[in-house]
């Protein structure tokens, strides 16, 4: 897929390392000199431009990309990115940082956002749950439309043992893996890693697709069921 990402912070530049690892086409804007480091990331592509300017966005070629993520640390940049590039160029998939909670309320799809993910509020999420033990859903969703879930693998986990990408192409639609708890702490989820006993997988879920995360997530012999 081809992937523009809007922001080379440290944010920006982590989702472009592990996309282009996976084999994407990445390219990464920013307006600030000092963000761009041709030689630090030599696998993904470069331009030095204002995201929020419609000319710079027609020079980016956005209208080829599949996937457009607004990654920026100012989410007043994210949303005007977030609709320039679903109302000018139709992108397909239009992914937003949250920077402040307070402005979740407008990351949705009259801004051109297809999902949105708040760091502060998932960090948080993690912490406060992370001494409970199996699939669990939060009392009050934490983005317009989708609840975070999280299930701790076992033993009896088909997924145990295996690349994260066998988990990632078995999910239901309307469910999205955003992180992974393991022994070295909170990582985003990536294709070619091993996950172990004990790990905890965090999702964001549309509620129609819990139930059938919860079955997905249960032991092997009865995701082997499923087919």
């Amino acid at each position: 897929m081809r992937i523009a990402i809007a922001g080379a912070g440290s944010v920006g530049r982590s989702i472009a390392t592990e996309l282009a690892a996976s084999g994407h086409d990445v390219l990464l804007i920013d307006r600030d000199t000092r963000a761009i480091d041709v030689d630090d990331l030599t696998q993904v592509e470069w331009l030095l431009a204002d995201a929020c300017e419609l000319a710079s966005l027609e020079d980016a070629r956005l209208g080829e990309a599949d996937v457009v993520i607004a990654a920026s640390s100012d989410d007043k940049v994210n949303l005007v990115v977030s609709l320039l590039a679903k109302t000018e160029f139709g992108v397909d998939r239009v992914i937003a940082r949250i920077n402040e909670p307070d402005n979740e309320w407008l990351f949705n799809d009259s801004w051109g956002v297809d999902l949105a993910v708040s760091p502060p509020r998932l960090i948080a999420d993690l912490v406060e749950d992370a001494g409970e033990d199996g699939f669990a859903e939060e009392e009050t969703p934490p983005l317009p439309g989708a609840e975070i879930a999280e299930s701790v693998l076992h033993a009896g986990s088909a997924f145990v043992g295996g690349p994260e990408s066998a988990l990632t192409s078995r999910l239901p639609e309307g469910v999205a893996l955003v992180a992974v708890v393991g022994s070295g702490g909170v990582r985003a989820p990536g294709s070619g890693r091993t996950l172990s006993v004990g790990d905890t997988v965090v999702f964001l879920a549309e509620p129609g697709a819990l139930e059938t995360l919860e079955g997905l997530l249960g032991p092997a012999d009865d995701s082997a069921g499923d087919g």
